[in-house]
């Protein structure tokens, strides 16, 4: 029947046709086992969730290594020791971390352990407890802020000039 043409309704489907199927494609030769695992020397280790630009994300992360924001995000974060918020992303909400680095914006609950760093673009409001603090000229600050030993911002020492 190679070679034969049959004659079918335009409504009629193609696997009602007496022409032999044609071979299909060949398999491809590399499965996904064979692939080479991929580098873990970039920004987006295991662990690392990232809300990209354009991104709104609301609810809890309760583990991850790291979070990147570029996008919106409305949650509660517990059990991330590092959360990077780049320019033009958004955190509003709870972050409990070690380390925290804002170029954005956060406002809310924010909590770390260890060290804070406000970029020059960087905008952080709410109550905000620190164990050493960064702040870049630009960057600003605003609310409840003290220091992680339980101390308030204000019975500092002013610093000393001249």
């Amino acid at each position: 029947m190679l070679g034969t043409t049959v004659n079918r309704k335009p409504t009629e489907s193609f696997w009602k046709s007496t022409e032999p199927p044609l071979p299909a494609d060949p398999p491809n030769p590399i499965s996904e086992t064979q692939w080479p695992p991929r580098p873990r020397n970039n920004e987006a280790d295991d662990r690392t969730l990232i809300i990209g630009p354009g991104v709104s994300v609301s609810g809890e992360i309760t583990s991850c290594d790291r979070l990147i924001v570029q996008g919106k995000i409305e949650a509660k974060l517990t059990d991330c020791p590092n959360v990077i918020i780049r320019e033009g992303g958004v955190f509003k909400g709870e972050s409990s971390t070690e380390d925290a680095e804002v170029q954005g914006s956060f406002d809310g609950n924010l909590v770390v352990s260890k060290r804070l760093l406000i970029r020059a673009t960087g905008r952080v409001s709410g109550i905000i407890a620190y164990g050493e603090i960064e702040i870049e000229r630009g960057g600003k600050i605003a609310g409840d802020i003290k220091h992680e030993g339980g101390s308030a911002v204000s019975h500092l020492k002013p610093a000393r000039t001249g």
